[in-house]
């Protein structure tokens, strides 16, 4: 039996990876001593992504990086998660230098791959996809903490792979749920997430929903604000508009990948929406809830995204003024219905158009930024910049990581992870500058 090695974790990919890497963090705690510094490391796991071209060589890069270190004393490497998942055949005979390999359902299986691979065997333990492993977990992060309320999908977007990597959709029980959210402690927010938090409880027998989950978790002390991504629009209801209008605890921001706005280009994505029924779900979602943060990411380049196509997203754009949007460029994925699609385009292209859209896009945010100049806000500060020696921190309208940040000045000393009314200054591109009230 393999005990009390020093064990360093990466995580790679979004934020529901995160939340596997935090359950597997919890495992590994109960046998292993974990260690921030790869130096100190005796075994290194590395949790994967594969959603697309890019993350699956982001992925591959980081391993044979980590493999460098074998040369100055670490004795195992251990990969997990999406990459063995969809393409375990492949990589398993390539990639020698890693001892063990697990998917996307089997990190509770990894004190037992540990204690296999240092009886000198190279293991594959990615088995079918299944239940997650338990509700504990390490938090990584500070302030905030992310809940996984489901997995997989089946919304079969006709260029995505993730119904491929992690199976069909499925909710986590809401008893699972609750008593995760519990055991994180205070929490200044939660953020909810899973490929489309919307459709939670559909696949369940008792009745759950997204709307009696938030109305749970709203109830427990620990949580304070509670923030939801990744909501498909089809599936905002008149109710779920309600929830988050009246629901104290929920800030006022939506994350909607919408994709497209194109209505040819939306049917050969397989999304059900339009550009008008987009535009009229923007309108209503701001005049229902003022000030409400939309947030959605958009793809250009898919197959057949002809001049009229783009210049439909690009109008959409300008019209439905969102408050950060993200741009993609089509990523060719094999084994999906939209890599066999005819009308394929040009990298050159599909780059020339993201700039179009970023440049419209920041018209956008500029015009916003203005709007909120001498305007005090409530921010949560998270840090303190050295080299600008300001604090930072966000506002309801920053979700972590994915967009900007609000830089302030304060004569006073700043407490981490609390709140303060900042007026607003300046701003750049994606962030804002103020100073403490």
């Amino acid at each position: 039996m393999c005990k009390d090695k020093k064990i360093g974790v990466i995580s790679l990919g979004c934020d529901k990876n995160r939340v596997d890497t935090e359950k597997m963090l919890a495992i590994l705690k109960r046998k292993h001593t974990l260690v921030a510094n790869e130096e100190e490391a005796e075994i290194i796991i590395i949790n994967t992504c594969a959603f697309l071209e890019n993350s699956r060589k982001e992925a591959i890069l980081e391993i044979l990086r980590v493999a460098e270190l074998k040369k100055q004393g670490l004795e195992k490497i251990i990969v997990t998660g999406c990459l063995p998942q969809k393409f375990i055949d492949e990589i398993f005979y390539e990639l020698v230098e890693v001892d063990g390999f697990l998917g996307v359902s089997d990190y509770a299986k990894i004190n037992r791959v540990i204690n296999q691979v240092y009886l000198g065997k190279r293991v594959n333990a990615v088995g079918v996809i299944s239940k997650d492993c338990g509700t504990k977990r390490v938090l990584t992060t500070t302030n905030y903490a992310y809940l996984k309320i489901a997995d997989g999908c089946s919304n079969h977007c006709t260029y995505c792979l993730i119904p491929k990597i992690r199976g069909k959709f499925r909710s986590t029980p809401m008893q699972n749920l609750i008593a995760e959210a519990k055991g994180l402690g205070n929490v200044k927010e939660l953020i909810l997430v899973a490929q489309d938090v919307t459709r939670y409880g559909e696949d369940l027998l008792d009745g759950s929903s997204l709307i009696t989950l938030i109305q749970n978790l709203s109830a427990l002390k620990n949580v304070k604000k509670i923030r939801l991504l990744y909501c498909y629009p089809e599936n905002i209801t008149n109710e779920l508009i309600e929830e988050i209008k009246t629901n104290e605890k929920v800030i006022k921001y939506l994350d909607i990948p919408l994709q497209h706005a194109d209505d040819k280009v939306l049917k050969l994505m397989n999304r059900r929406g339009t550009y008008q029924s987009y535009l009229s779900l923007i309108n209503k979602l701001k005049q229902e809830i003022p000030n409400i943060a939309i947030r959605s990411t958009f793809i250009t380049g898919f197959p057949n995204e002809d001049e009229t196509a783009f210049n439909n997203l690009l109008n959409f754009i300008k019209e439905a003024k969102l408050f950060n949007v993200g741009f993609f460029a089509y990523s060719r994925e094999k084994d999906t219905p939209a890599d066999k699609l005819d009308g394929h385009i040009e990298n050159k292209v599909k780059q020339n158009r993201l700039k179009k859209l970023y440049s419209a896009q920041k018209k956008v945010v500029k015009e916003r930024a203005k709007s909120l100049i001498g305007f005090s806000i409530e921010v949560l500060a998270e840090g303190f910049d050295e080299e600008g020696f300001i604090y930072y921190g966000r506002a309801y309208f920053n979700a972590p990581d994915i967009d900007g940040k609000i830089y302030f000045f304060s004569k006073k000393k700043v407490e981490l992870g609390k709140y303060y009314k900042v007026k607003i200054t300046g701003f750049t591109d994606y962030d804002f500058y103020g100073e403490r009230l």
